[in-house]
């Protein structure tokens, strides 16, 4: 495996990492912060805030670029929207991203659990903004419709990598039907501002990248994140390059260039990373 640049190195102190990891025990709570082992991690619990994993830690999907446990899920616990809103008080967050791991074991992929904790949410923090970081709920129209009425800010799909590489990358998703998901819930609720994000590193040419802009473009995407691929393990999908610095600012230029509201493209960006600033942002361009 190619020797980490400086540039994606990071230290953080563990005195703040443990103080929010205690919370989340207390609280029985996960955070992807955690589970996907992001290094933004230390950063983000200094300022006391995460992303919370809802519907537990066990995924049942095995895409090959990430590090979450794949298995049998328990069933969805039901203390947990109260709990992610009691945890948002409890940190003073002013914006809270929920994600999830893929629950295809469930009939609506966990759209109520979602529904149920933006509303917890809204009734424990009120003011608070919402995001929710959804799976493709295998394109399924009434679930989406499920999340969708529980109002959040941001609805958040991500395509992950380049058309071309979909299938080895992520074998049980499929390109067209995450496409599908943010042009449908775009289209249900035209005030809903929707984003994705993917990575590089893992052998996308420049072509397949400008593409897939377009692509995300057209079905009205308003926010994008460009981040680094880091591979877990060596059983993971193998990492072809680290993208430098001056690579993800020539990214994030020609997005905005061909029209996206806002993007986050640098080594360490992650789908929920600094997210209140992209609200913010777009909030401020209108």
């Amino acid at each position: 495996m190619e020797k980490k640049p400086d540039w994606l190195k990071v230290r953080y102190n563990q005195e703040a990492v443990d103080e929010v990891a205690e919370l989340m025990r207390d609280l029985k709570l996960n955070t992807v912060c955690k589970e996907a082992n992001c290094p933004n991690l230390g950063e983000c619990y200094r300022k006391h805030t995460s992303t919370f994993m809802i519907l537990g830690s066990v995924c049942t999907r095995n895409c090959r670029f990430c590090n979450v446990t794949t298995g049998k899920p328990l069933p969805p616990d039901p203390e947990e929207p109260m709990n992610v809103a009691r945890a948002a008080k409890k940190l003073g967050l002013h914006h809270v991203v929920l994600t999830c791991s893929t629950r295809d074991d469930l009939p609506d992929g966990g759209a109520e659990q979602f529904a149920k904790t933006v509303r917890a949410i809204r009734e424990v923090c009120p003011g608070t903004t919402v995001e929710t970081l959804i799976s493709d709920m295998k394109g399924n129209h009434d679930a989406l419709d499920c999340v969708l009425s529980s109002h959040p800010d941001v609805l958040n799909h991500n395509v992950e990598t380049v058309r071309e590489l979909q299938k080895a990358v992520r074998p049980q998703a499929d390109y067209e039907r995450s496409l599908g998901v943010l042009r449908y819930c775009k289209g249900k609720d035209p005030t809903v501002l929707t984003k994705t994000g993917f990575m590089v590193g893992l052998g996308e040419t420049d072509e397949q990248i400008d593409r897939l802009l377009d692509d995300v473009l057209a079905i009205g995407c308003d926010i994008l994140t460009i981040g680094q691929y880091l591979q877990p393990s060596p059983q993971h999908y193998p990492l072809a390059r680290y993208a430098t610095p001056e690579d993800f600012a020539r990214y994030k230029e020609l997005a905005l260039r061909k029209g996206f509201r806002h993007v986050a493209s640098a080594p360490l960006a992650r789908s929920s990373y600094k997210a209140w600033e992209a609200l913010e942002d777009v909030h401020d361009l209108y």
